[in-house]
């Protein structure tokens, strides 16, 4: 992977100058961000599942659509809260071991949310969960930044993209386990994630054993200046235009259960089934568009998947049949393509902190997206789920909106 030792016929400046780009660093490396990606999978496998078991929750317990909505809320603060917190401490020293007590958190946690005996508990539990899928985040994606090589976008979407799965995996696994077991069968959650857990436990050391190496490396380089107030207000704006595309994705992931179970009173399985197709197409879009930005740029990418995912968005409620796994398909696809590009994007705007850009991007901006299921609920209560569900349609424009006041890529002084 790497080639560290100082060249004795390189002088200080030409190796200063060979860190800085990055040319002591090979290339990409496939195997170990599909490692990785495995991890983001089982992690992520969780909190996607929290949105599809919120309609059989609220039957259960006799829940509000604004208490349901609190449930999420509570899992996705927990994530947003923290993961800057975990990203701070992955930056100044590297904490492998996060990657395991995540998996195993976010894992135990979400399995006994079906046996909660009340609605407190209930919280409690869920906010744990959330609270291990912060633990991973910030140090996951630092460790896949190492190995990434030249094309970030690309090898940051085969890191990304098992979370990706693993949210899109979590609706389709829950659907059949409360099918067969009814809600005590979240215990299964519990059978994937030990497993892993261990896993990863034998493997994060010797991944860590190369990026160590290069960081001790790169202390020879001079410090890098801290990022500039503009950085600072660049990376807000970022936040702001990941939230609209977070509020987006929950939106459709958190009421299309609720409008075909609760208000159509249909299948489960058939919407357990709805937002597979969305989340799964997003992975593909994850891969798909990663390679496109790395090519014709981050913020066309960011913006192209807002602007044509909103008129498949007002389609949703207004079709039936087969073809709107079609539609709903090619609209997860389209605006989750950005997902791995906004994470490169926020490291680009601060590289000096890897772990805390890549926080703000998948807890605190992705985190918010529970703000916005909240707001929906309240929508939902007043006026009706239909009303919530087109509702969702107006995010993406605000979203493009404010990307065209972004100004990426950042100029910097050389």
């Amino acid at each position: 992977m790497y080639s560290f030792p100082l060249d004795k016929n390189l002088s200080i400046k030409e190796y200063n100058t060979a860190m800085a780009d990055k040319k002591l660093i090979n290339k990409m490396s496939p195997k170990i961000l599909v490692l990785l990606s495995i991890g983001h999978m089982m992690a992520d496998i969780n909190q996607g599942a929290i949105p599809a078991l919120l309609p059989f929750l609220k039957e259960s317990m006799g829940l509000s659509y604004t208490m349901a909505g609190v449930i999420l809320l509570v899992s996705n603060f927990a994530s947003s809260i923290t993961q800057p917190l975990f990203g701070v401490i992955a930056d100044k020293r590297s904490q492998g071991w996060l990657i395991p007590v995540g998996i195993f958190l976010a894992s135990i946690s979400f399995s006994l949310t079906g046996i909660a005996p009340g609605y407190i508990t209930l919280l409690i539990l869920v906010f744990f969960s959330g609270m291990g899928v912060a633990a991973f985040h910030p140090e996951g994606f630092r460790m896949a930044h190492y190995f990434t090589g030249k094309k970030q976008a690309t090898g940051m979407s085969i890191f990304s993209v098992g979370g990706n799965f693993g949210f899109a995996l979590g609706p389709m696994i829950l659907a059949y386990v409360i099918t067969f077991w009814h809600l005590k069968g979240t215990l299964f959650f519990s059978a994937i994630g030990i497993p892993a857990t261990l896993l990863f436990m034998f493997a994060v050391p010797k991944l860590n054993e190369p990026i160590i190496k290069f960081k001790e490396n790169e202390k020879l380089l001079p410090k890098k200046a801290p990022p500039t107030f503009k950085a600072w207000a660049t990376l807000f704006l970022l936040i702001l235009i990941v939230t609209m595309r977070s509020w987006t994705n929950m939106g459709v992931v958190t009421y299309i259960p609720f409008y075909y179970i609760n208000y159509l009173h249909g299948n489960p399985l058939y919407a357990g089934k709805l937002v597979f197709v969305f989340l799964v197409s997003g992975t593909i879009g994850t891969l798909a568009g990663a390679p496109f930005a790395d090519r014709f740029g981050h913020r066309t990418l960011l913006m192209g998947s807002f602007l044509f995912s909103t008129p498949l968005l007002f389609l949703l409620p207004r079709i039936q049949g087969n073809i709107i796994f079609l539609v709903i398909g090619i609209a997860g696809m389209i605006l989750i393509s950005s997902f791995s590009v906004t994470v490169v994007m926020a490291q680009t705007i601060i590289p000096q902190y890897l772990g805390l850009a890549a926080g703000f991007m998948v807890g605190f901006a992705i985190g918010t997206g529970g703000i916005g299921v909240t707001l929906l609920g309240k929508v939902a209560d007043i006026w009706s789920v239909p009303v919530a569900l087109k509702t969702i349609a107006f995010m993406p424009i605000l979203g493009f909106l404010l990307a065209l006041m972004l100004p990426y890529p950042p100029k910097r002084k050389s």
